[in-house]
């Protein structure tokens, strides 16, 4: 039997003390009405309303059902609500990556993006590399990540993408600062400071090979793992960096020129298991997606140059998901 249903029947009964404007507020016949209420007393084995008279009246087991199914009731409709909040993924707990480069400025309008869309979740944030995101979703370890493509693994699903300019890094003494662009031919005597490989290995291998594309072969990779060591090593002479023009505004010291002859562009987006994911990972990947939309401006030119022509920046990868 289906005792919900029933006391829902029985409330508005209870309510009305007549079976002809109960059935009409539930939307139903008289008789199944009726029916609906002899079964729930046959159920209970008592009798709910005195029909002996023309008026109908609740009998002493009637009215200690009343406030009973009520509060039952009730509680019903909180639990479904606490349900749909969590198949929503405004409630639990997720737990998210996000690259050891973003700025703090990035990780704050994420969080605040989630607290306004989802107040009820709680947000566990983590500092991992593509790597160690793209390992730890596929262990189920991690519910979304932030990662650097191209990404191959098998059983995520991706996010909408964005497409960073890069440029170079360079210090603002170096003669290549001087000029509003550089070829990556004119690298051809330097080094190339990037994260390492084993961070994210489809976008490091990706990289080299335009890089060696357009002229340039560095003869060594210096791996750097966060920004002040970067600059450090670029700071130092002997090499330069590629990376969006937002890293540069961390240090004065370095400048950043576009590439000329090879217009490159770092993806990123969200990625989640495909299967059995949270439900707050699609709300996730697509906040992301502004964010990260919104953190990446058109980047400026040198100040004592005219402004370039606008560059349409080109899709270098394929995430589909």
């Amino acid at each position: 039997m289906d005792l919900l249903r029933h006391l829902r029947h029985f409330v508005v009964v209870a309510h009305e003390l007549h079976f002809g404007r109960a059935a009409e507020l539930l939307g139903m016949a008289q008789p199944p009405l009726s029916q609906s209420i002899q079964r729930l007393e046959r159920e209970l084995t008592v009798e709910l309303f005195d029909r002996s008279r023309r008026q109908v009246r609740l009998t002493t087991a009637g009215e200690l059902l009343l406030g009973e199914a009520e509060e039952l009731l009730a509680g019903e409709g909180r639990l479904r609500n606490l349900m749909g909040q969590i198949r929503a993924g405004e409630l639990g707990v997720l737990r998210a990556g996000v690259p050891p480069e973003t700025p703090a400025v990035t990780l704050r309008a994420l969080l605040d993006g989630l607290t306004t869309r989802a107040p009820g979740l709680d947000v566990e944030l983590h500092e991992l590399t593509t790597a160690e995101q793209v390992r730890m979703l596929t262990e189920r370890t991690l519910d979304v990540g932030l990662v650097h493509h191209p990404v191959t693994a098998d059983g995520l699903r991706f996010g909408a993408p964005v497409d960073v300019p890069l440029g170079v890094l360079l210090p603002r003494t170096s003669p290549l600062a001087r000029g509003r662009e550089v070829t990556l031919a004119s690298l051809a005597d330097l080094d190339l400071v990037a994260a390492p490989r084993a961070t994210a290995p489809g976008w490091h291998d990706h990289l080299l090979v335009l890089c060696r594309q357009h002229g340039w072969r560095p003869s060594r990779v210096r791996p750097a793992r966060n920004p002040e060591f970067l600059f450090g090593l670029v700071l130092a002479g002997g090499g330069v960096a590629v990376e969006p023009a937002t890293v540069a505004r961390r240090e004065p010291r370095i400048a950043w020129r576009p590439i000329a002859d090879a217009p490159l562009a770092k993806r990123t987006s969200a990625a989640w298991p495909d299967r059995s994911a949270h439900p707050a990972a699609s709300m996730f990947g697509q906040l992301a997606a502004e964010v990260l939309a919104a953190a990446e401006p058109a980047p400026a030119a040198p100040a004592e140059t005219s402004v370039p022509a606008a560059r349409p920046w080109p899709v270098l990868f394929d995430t589909t998901g």
